[in-house]
Parts: structure tokens; sequence; C-alpha cells
């Protein structure tokens, strides 16, 4: 994860494949677009896991939500722009 202010946050858990991969694809989109990032684990607070269930990862940028489940590239690289 990038130092600063993140823009981007993905909210994910602990064995989610679609996880894994949403972390590392926005990994690489921000360090290309210079922007910051952080992943929240869902299951690390009770408000957070009845929020979002089964329905990560959900990638939000700056304080909206963005996306869940699948990245998509081009429409994340348009939001940081």
């Amino acid at each position: 994860m990038t130092a600063g202010t993140p823009r981007v946050t993905v909210y994910t858990r602990a064995g989610c494949g679609l996880c894994t991969t949403a972390e590392a694809e926005v990994a690489r989109i921000c360090a290309d677009v210079g922007a910051g990032w952080t992943a929240v684990d869902v299951d690390s607070d009770p408000v957070l896991r009845a929020e979002y269930g089964d329905r990560v990862p959900v990638i939000e940028v700056d304080g909206r939500e963005h996306g869940f489940w699948r990245v998509e590239e081009a429409r994340l690289r348009a939001a940081l722009h």
C-alpha cells in the first residue's frame, strides 16, 4: 500500500481469491497513477461484516463506492485522473 492519504479503499477478507486479485490490480493501477490506496478487512469489524457480507471485494474511490467483485481498470483509471 502506498503512503499518504489513500484515494482508493478495497474492502476485503482473508481467504477471498477475488479480493487478492483486486488488491493486486488496485496496487498496480494506483502505482501507475500515483494514487494512495488501502485495504480493510471487513471481518475485523462487525459493522463492516454486516454491511458488505459476501459482496467483497468492494472498491471505493474518494469515499464513494466505485464497484465490487472485479476491478474495471479503465473506469478506475478514469476516476483517478
